[in-house]
């Protein structure tokens, strides 16, 4: 799958592993990534590409918040689990 901004992820490497996160921007092999919590969009992580995993999912990132960042991860991580 391809990863680009706006791409839902799981973080397969680090203190934030199995965590969903948005990518927030994408260069040279790295990605930044924010869950609205520990990382903001203020301030994303940059992970190694190798270290996250693509599930399909899109989130629209302009006018997105870190409050709504974390319903909308938490609502897709539920659905993403039960597989609906």
């Amino acid at each position: 799958m391809d990863i680009r901004v706006g791409s839902v992820v799981i973080s397969r490497a680090g203190h934030d592993s199995g965590r969903f996160m948005l990518v927030c921007a994408a260069e040279n092999g790295f990605v930044y990534v924010a869950d609205g919590k520990e990382r903001k969009l203020s301030s994303p992580k940059k992970k190694n590409l190798r270290h996250v995993r693509a599930t399909g999912g899109f989130i629209e990132p302009s006018g997105l918040t870190d409050k709504r960042l974390r319903q909308t991860l938490l609502a897709f991580a539920q659905e993403h689990v039960t597989g609906e």
